[in-house]
């Protein structure tokens, strides 16, 4: 019957009577003490269950005005416009619920299309990662790795680019993490994720955060208008991520057009001096042409930013009050840095060869935002455009008799 044979014709198929093909189909009540009854192939919905349900979904009665119109050979956009509905929803509802018919073609029939959708939509349902071991081991292997859901999708799809199965989306990956019972992935899994949360958190307002004393600042309204379209390489976002008491801290450095980062050690501490003198020896790391500027929020830290600007020739711009999105390359970056160093957590632990194999491991991770590049290739391939004459290291850069020793 489900490909479309009437009951007469599936029972003679069968090879049964058609009242035993119709108790089949209807079902019985038990016939006699200690007998069960065998209930309907489509069990029938519940008192109520169609005024209760949403009304995204389709009811009964607008099937039924489907399946007529259909027969009067009225076009699909006008059966949406008659039932006020979307026509990919009308017309999506004829392809999933129809019926095959044996002599070929198909049939909506709008009782038989309502029992369909109504055993489709019974929950719980197994997802898609929890019926595929090799899809899970994949994903789970990958979050151990700290790759972000959207990241292992990208790498699913080029590992397995013939097989759709073994496809999913990122929100497929949340789900199997977050909701409770459907035990797709472990659930520790999720302090491998940017946040370490186990479950989601609403978006709040951020508190503004007021600013520092800070004199002769260049905003960044100021800032050269090459900036902001992310085409040429030497723009930097920078910023600090505090550790435990706000006693210790870490310099981050984020070049915007490549994401590549740069960590900055601070063992004593993040005064303005010492800050200023770390800043200055790490930009000696890397060619000329790869600093052209300098983009801070406004705190303290930077209140030494023109003795930084006359040592090393990098303008520092500074971001409004309140306004973290003006460097939104950095507050991403300090988010992932967050999984190797935790809030609450002394951050003077670590030394300068563990920031150098944080750093690392995060440049060469694939970024969607890059192409799926990974931001040390797309920094190897700035340098090598650029003219070999040009590309020097800032050796010898002076800052004023004030500043301390370089770390």
């Amino acid at each position: 019957m489900e490909q479309g044979y009437s009951t007469r014709e599936a029972a003679r198929i069968v090879g049964i009577n058609l009242r035993t093909g119709k108790r089949w189909r209807n079902g019985h009540h038990a016939p006699g003490r200690g007998q069960k009854a065998v209930p309907p192939i489509y069990p029938l919905p519940g008192v109520g269950d169609e005024e209760v349900r949403s009304s995204r979904y389709l009811r009964e009665e607008e099937r039924i005005h489907i399946a007529d119109r259909l027969r009067e050979k009225v076009s699909i956009r006008q059966i949406a416009a008659e039932l006020e509905r979307s026509p990919s929803t009308v017309s999506r509802e004829i392809r999933r619920n129809r019926r095959p018919m044996p002599r070929g073609g198909f049939s909506y029939q709008p009782f038989h299309a309502n029992a369909r959708a109504r055993h489709r939509r019974a929950r719980p349902k197994v997802g898609k990662i929890g019926q595929c071991p090799q899809l899970r081991d994949f994903i789970q292997d990958h979050l151990t790795m700290r790759w972000s859901p959207e990241q292992i999708c990208q790498a699913l799809r080029d590992a397995f680019p013939g097989r759709p199965e073994m496809h999913v989306a990122h929100e497929t990956i949340y789900q199997a993490l977050y909701v409770q019972g459907r035990g797709e992935l472990r659930r520790e899994l999720t302090r491998a994720l940017r946040t370490g949360r186990a479950m989601r958190r609403p978006h709040r307002h951020a508190y503004k955060r007021v600013a520092g004393p800070i004199r002769n600042m260049v905003m960044i309204s100021e800032r050269p208008a090459e900036v902001a379209d992310r085409a040429v390489p030497g723009h930097w976002e920078g910023d600090l991520i505090i550790g435990k008491g706000g006693k210790s801290a870490i310099g981050t450095l984020v070049e915007r057009s490549t994401r590549y980062l740069m960590l900055v050690h601070l063992p004593l501490g993040h005064a303005a001096i010492a800050t200023r003198d770390a800043l200055a020896a790490t930009v000696q790391d890397l060619p000329r042409d790869l600093w052209r500027s300098l983009t801070w929020d406004q705190g303290s830290e930077m209140s030494a930013h023109r003795s930084f600007t006359v040592a090393t020739d990098i303008p520092v711009y500074f971001c409004d009050p309140g306004s973290p999105w003006q460097r939104g390359s950095n507050e991403n970056t300090n988010g992932l840095l967050r999984q190797y160093f935790p809030k609450g957590t002394d951050l003077t632990a670590h030394a300068p060869q563990d920031l150098t194999a944080v750093a690392a491991e995060l440049n060469s991770r694939p970024r969607k935002t890059l192409g799926w590049e990974t931001p040390a290739e797309r920094l190897a391939s700035r340098i090598l455009s650029l003219p070999p004459h040009r590309v020097v290291h800032r050796h010898g850069a002076n800052l004023p008799p004030t500043a301390t020793a370089r770390q």
